[in-house]
C-alpha cells in the first residue's frame, strides 16, 4: 500500500461532516449519563508513579524540616489539583527537590504556618501569572541559569543531607554545614550510616539488574525497593535509628496569617513563584519532548504553558491552606509517568487519589521507615540534580561561567540571589560578545583575507573598514564571516565596500564559517557569492525569464517558471516562497501544477509502491504527508510532485526534460565558476577519495549535503535498499562488488561507510511482500531483495547482538529493520576478500550511518560486544 499521496485541497464551500456518514454521532446519548473511562495505561502508570512519589514526598519533607505529612499533602494535591486544572496533562506535580532549599529557608526564618501562607500568596501570584499570559516568557531564562540553579539547590540538599545519613542534623545554610562536618564525622552513628549505605546501593543498583527476570523486577521502582530494603532490614536486624514521625492529622497544622517584615514576605513570595513557575514550565516543555519521541502519541496535545501557570497556582493555594508543601511540576516522576504509557490527565490524578489512600491507611507502616534511609534517597536526588550532561551542553555553548556563578550564588547567597547573580552574569557575557568582535588581516598567496569573528555591527564598522582598506586596489579579497548576526550599518559598509572594489577591477568572495561557503546577506536582494558576475543582474540573482532563484536553493525540486494560465495571485505566491517571503504554506502543493518547493518527508516519502510500482497521484489510496512526494518504489524519490496534473502518458512537460536543461542552464551560470577551478586540478591529478559511501538510491539522501563533501571527497555506490550481497552469490550482479574492489584496490579509500535511512521503501517490500496477489515470476527487483533477508532473519528472530537507537526505541518495525539492515550489510561487506584484506592489515575501518529523513538528524552506529547502538553525531565523535 502506498504510504504518500497528494494532500487534497479542501473545497471552502463543501459542509464539514459532524461524524462519518451512515454512523451516528459520536458520544453517549443525551438521556444517558456519562462515565468515567481509565485506560488500563492510565491506571498502570498511576501505581508506577505513585510508588515513586511516596517516598520521595517524605523525603523531601524531612530535608525541608516541616512535618512529613506536609509532603504527602502537597503530592496529593499536585496529582488531583495540578493534574486536573494545569495544560500539560502528563506532568506530574508535587514537591520538588528543587523547592527544598526555599522551603527550609521559609521554614528557619517565618515558622511553618506562615510558610504555607506564603504558599498560597505564591499560588495567587502564579495565577495572576497564567490569566497575563507571560508563561512563554519565562522560557527566555537562560538554560545555563536553570541548570545552575538546579545544581546549587542540588549542593545544598546533599551536603544538608550528609549529617543525618551521618546520625546527626543538619545546619541552616551551606557554610555552617561544612564547618559542623568535621565533627559530625568524629561522632558517626554505625547503624544511620549502614541503612543509608544500602539505601545508596539499592538505589544504584537496582535499575542494572540483569536478565529477563530482571527486566520484571525492575518496573517496581528503585526509590521504593531502597527504602522498603532498608526499613525491613532495619527491623530485622533490630537497630535502633530515628524513624518518621507521622503525628495525627488531628493535629496537622494548617496555614495561619503571615507574619513578619513586609519586604521579606515579598521576596519570599516572589523566590518561591520564580522556582515553582520555571521548573513546572521547564518541566511542561520536558515533558512535550518525552511525549513526542514515544510512538503513536499523537493523541497526546501539547501543553498550554499558560494554563499550566494556572493549575501550578491553583494547587499551590490548595496545598498552602492544607497545610502542604509548595507544588512544583516534578521531572522524576513526570518522565516515571510518560515511561509508564500514560496516555491522559487521569494517570496524574489518580496517583494523586493514591496518596490520600495512603496517607490515610498507611500511617502505622510508614513510621518504621528510618530517616537515615529517607535523607540518602533525597542526597542522591540532590547529587543527580549536578548533571554532566548539563555541564558539557553549557560548556560546549561557551556559558559556563554562567552556570557556575548561579551554581555558587545560590549555594552561599541564596536561590534568589543566585539567579540575579546568573542573569547579570549572561547579560553580561550576551554583551561581550555583541561588542567584541575579532578583525583580522592576513595575505595568502597573493589573496587578501579578512577574517570576521564575532557579531558584526555598528560598533565594529571602524575596525572592518580599517581592514577592508588594506585590501589593495584590483586584488582578489576574501571576507570570510564567523558569526550568526550583522546589522544595517555593518551591511551597508560591506556592501558598499564590495560594490567600490569590484569597479576598480577588484575580485570579492564573501564566505560563511567555511572557505568557499557562499553568504548571504542581511537583506534579501543582495546574494553575494562570486567574483564573477556574468549572467546575473546587479543584485547578484541570475538573469532570465523572471527567475528569482539563488543558487543554493537549487537543489530544493522546486520549479521557476509558472504556466502562462497562472493569475497574478500565484505567480506573487510563488515569488514569495522562493525568495523567503511571507506564504500561507510553504510545504503544501497548487493544485495548479505552478512550482512549489517540495520538501523531503518523514517515514513515508520513500517508500512508494510495492516492489518499485508508482503510486498514482491523486487516488487517496494511502495515508498523506503534506509535503511529501509521491513515491516511486524502494529506495526512489518521486514520480509526480504532490498535486501536479499528469495526463495518461504521464506528467506534464514541465515536470520532464525542460527541468534538466533548466539546471544545466543555472549550473553553467551560477555554479560553474565557483568550481572550475578545483574541477580542473582534479581533471588533471585525478580522483583520490578516502572514502567509499555505499547509500540507497532514495532521492532524498544527498551524499555531499550529509556530509559536507564536495568533488573529489566520495567514492559513492547506491543501490535500492543500501544492499551488500555477500561473496560467492549467483546475483547477475556483481556491480557492488566491483565498486568494492576498485575502491579498495585501486583508490585505496581508507574507510567504508554504509548508510541507511528512514522511510526505505526497500525495506518496507521486505515487510511486506505481494500485497496485492502479484504473480509468482521472480522480477529483477525482488531477485535483488534477497540480499535483505538475512536483515529480515534477524530482526524476526532477535538473532544476534541488538540494534538500536540511542535515546529512544525504534517507531516501527520498518525502522528496527533500517538499522539491523546496516549492521547486517556491514558483515557482507567483511566477508568480501578485498575489503577483510585491508581490515586485517590496518588500511580500512567500517562505519554504519542511519539517517532519519523527517530530523535531518545523522546516527552513527558505535559496536560493542552487548549491542549496536546507534547514536547522534556529538563534538567528541570529531576525533574519530
Amino acid at each position: 500500500m502506498p504510504t504518500c499521496v497528494p494532500t487534497h485541497t479542501a473545497d471552502p464551500n463543501r459542509p464539514e461532516r459532524a461524524h462519518p456518514p451512515h454512523s451516528p454521532p459520536h458520544g453517549p446519548p443525551p438521556d444517558r449519563p456519562r462515565r468515567l473511562r481509565i485506560a488500563g495505561a492510565d491506571l498502570s502508570a498511576a501505581v508506577a508513579v505513585f510508588l515513586i512519589a511516596l517516598p520521595l514526598s517524605l523525603g523531601i519533607a524531612l530535608a525541608t524540616g516541616a512535618p512529613l505529612q506536609a509532603g504527602l499533602v502537597a503530592a496529593a494535591v499536585g496529582g488531583i489539583v495540578a493534574g486536573r486544572i494545569g495544560g500539560c496533562p502528563l506532568q506530574v506535580s508535587g514537591p520538588a527537590a528543587g523547592l527544598t532549599v526555599v522551603t527550609a529557608d521559609l521554614i528557619q526564618q517565618y515558622g511553618w504556618r506562615t510558610t504555607c501562607a506564603i504558599t498560597v500568596l505564591a499560588g495567587l501570584a502564579q495565577i495572576g501569572l497564567g490569566c497575563l499570559r507571560v508563561a512563554r516568557g519565562a522560557l527566555a531564562v537562560s538554560p545555563a541559569i536553570v541548570h545552575g540553579m538546579l545544581a546549587g539547590i542540588g549542593v545544598t540538599i546533599a551536603v544538608a543531607q550528609v549529617h543525618i545519613v551521618l546520625g546527626g542534623t543538619p545546619q541552616s545554610s551551606v557554610p555552617d554545614n561544612l564547618r559542623a562536618l568535621p565533627a559530625q564525622l568524629a561522632n558517626v552513628d554505625p547503624a544511620a550510616v549502614a541503612v543509608s549505605v544500602l539505601t545508596l546501593t539499592l538505589l544504584l543498583l537496582w535499575p542494572k539488574l540483569p536478565g529477563r527476570a530482571g527486566r520484571l523486577l525492575r518496573m517496581v521502582p528503585a526509590a521504593l525497593v531502597a527504602v522498603a530494603g532498608a526499613t525491613a532490614t532495619a527491623a530485622a536486624a533490630g537497630l535502633v535509628l530515628a524513624e518518621a514521625d507521622l503525628p495525627s492529622w488531628r493535629s496537622h497544622a494548617l496555614a495561619g496569617l503571615p507574619e513578619g517584615p513586609v519586604l521579606g514576605l515579598v521576596a519570599a513570595v516572589l523566590t518561591t513563584t520564580l522556582v515553582c513557575s520555571v521548573q513546572s514550565l521547564l518541566g511542561a516543555v520536558a515533558v512535550d519532548k518525552l511525549v513526542a519521541r514515544r510512538p503513536g502519541s499523537g493523541h497526546v496535545p501539547r501543553s498550554d504553558l499558560d494554563r499550566e501557570l494556572l493549575g501550578q497556582g491553583t494547587a499551590n493555594i490548595a496545598s498552602g491552606c492544607l497545610g502542604g508543601l509548595p507544588v512544583a511540576g516534578v521531572a522524576v516522576r513526570s518522565s516515571a509517568n510518560v515511561r509508564a504509557g500514560a496516555v491522559s490527565r487521569n494517570s496524574t490524578m489518580l496517583h494523586g487519589a493514591l496518596v490520600v489512600v495512603a496517607a490515610l491507611l498507611m500511617v502505622p507502616v510508614l513510621e518504621f521507615i528510618p530517616l537515615a534511609s529517607l535523607a540518602a534517597l533525597v542526597m542522591a536526588v540532590g547529587i543527580q540534580m549536578v548533571s554532566l550532561h548539563h555541564i558539557r551542553t553549557v560548556t560546549r555553548h561557551r556559558e559556563a561561567l554562567v552556570y557556575a556563578v548561579t551554581a555558587v550564588g545560590v549555594v552561599f547567597a541564596g536561590v534568589l540571589e543566585g539567579v540575579a547573580l546568573g542573569i547579570a552574569v549572561a547579560v553580561g557575557v550576551a554583551l561581550h560578545r555583541l561588542t567584541h568582535t575579532r578583525i583580522t588581516h592576513e595575505v595568502k598567496e597573493e589573496v587578501h583575507h579578512v577574517d570576521v569573528r564575532g557579531q558584526l555591527t555598528f560598533l565594529a564598522v571602524p575596525r572592518l573598514s580599517r581592514a577592508l582598506h588594506l585590501v589593495p586596489q584590483g586584488a582578489t579579497g576574501v571576507v570570510a564571516l564567523d558569526g550568526s548576526f550583522m546589522d544595517h550599518a555593518a551591511y551597508e559598509a560591506l556592501q558598499d565596500w564590495q560594490n567600490t572594489h569590484t569597479a576598480r577591477g577588484g575580485a570579492v568572495e564573501i564566505t560563511g564559517r567555511r572557505p568557499g561557503a557562499g553568504v548571504r546577506l542581511a537583506e534579501p536582494a543582495a546574494l553575494i557569492s562570486s567574483p564573477t558576475t556574468e549572467g546575473t543582474d546587479e543584485t547578484g540573482v541570475p538573469s532570465g525569464a523572471g527567475c528569482r532563484c539563488r543558487p543554493w536553493t537549487a537543489w530544493r525540486n522546486h520549479q521557476c517558471e509558472l504556466p502562462l494560465s497562472a493569475p497574478d495571485d500565484d505567480r506573487s505566491d510563488h515569488d514569495n516562497r522562493v525568495t523567503g517571503g511571507p506564504s500561507t504554506t510553504s510545504s503544501t502543493s497548487s493544485t495548479s501544477g505552478t512550482g512549489v518547493t517540495h520538501e523531503a518527508g518523514d517515514a513515508a516519502g520513500g517508500q512508494g509502491g510495492h516492489y518499485g510500482r508508482p503510486s498514482r497521484p491523486g487516488t487517496g489510496d494511502g495515508p498523506s504527508d503534506t509535503g511529501t512526494d509521491t513515491g516511486t518504489g524502494p529506495g526512489t524519490g518521486s514520480a509526480y510532485p504532490a498535486g501536479s496534473e499528469s495526463g495518461a502518458g504521464g506528467p506534464k512537460a514541465s515536470r520532464t526534460g525542460t527541468d534538466l536543461v533548466r539546471g544545466l542552464s543555472t549550473f553553467q551560470r551560477s555554479t560553474a565558476p565557483l568550481v572550475r577551478g578545483e574541477l580542473a586540478r582534479l581533471a588533471r591529478e585525478g580522483q583520490r577519495p578516502t572514502q567509499l559511501f555505499l547509500t540507497c538510491a532514495d532521492s532524498r539522501l544527498v551524499t555531499s549535503m550529509i556530509t559536507s563533501s564536495g568533488p573529489g571527497d566520495l567514492f559513492v555506490v547506491r543501490n535500492v535498499g543500501n544492499l551488500v550481497p555477500p561473496p560467492g552469490e549467483e546475483s547477475g550482479d556483481d556491480s557492488v562488488a566491483a565498486a568494492l574492489e576498485y575502491a579498495v584496490e585501486v583508490l585505496a579509500v581508507r574507510s567504508i561507510t554504509v548508510c541507511g535511512h528512514s522511510g526505505c521503501g526497500a525495506m518496507q517490500a521486505l515487510l511486506d511482500p505481494r500485497p496485492d496477489g502479484t504473480p509468482s515470476a521472480r522480477t529483477p527487483l525482488e531477485r535483488w531483495l534477497r540480499h535483505g533477508l538475512p536483515s529480515l532473519k534477524r530482526v524476526r528472530d532477535g538473532s544476534g547482538p541488538g540494534v538500536r537507537l540511542a535515546g529512544r526505541t525504534p517507531a516501527d518495525t520498518a525502522e528496527q529493520l533500517c538499522l539491523t539492515n546496516v549492521v547486517q550489510q556491514l558483515e557482507h561487506l567483511r566477508a568480501h576478500a578485498s575489503v577483510a584484506r585491508a581490515l586485517k592489515d590496518g588500511l580500512l575501518t567500517l562505519h554504519g550511518l542511519y539517517f532519519h529523513v523527517g530530523e535531518a538528524q545523522a546516527y552513527l552506529l558505535i559496536e560493542t560486544a552487548a549491542e549496536r547502538v546507534f547514536d547522534r553525531v556529538r563534538a567528541e565523535d570529531l576525533a574519530l
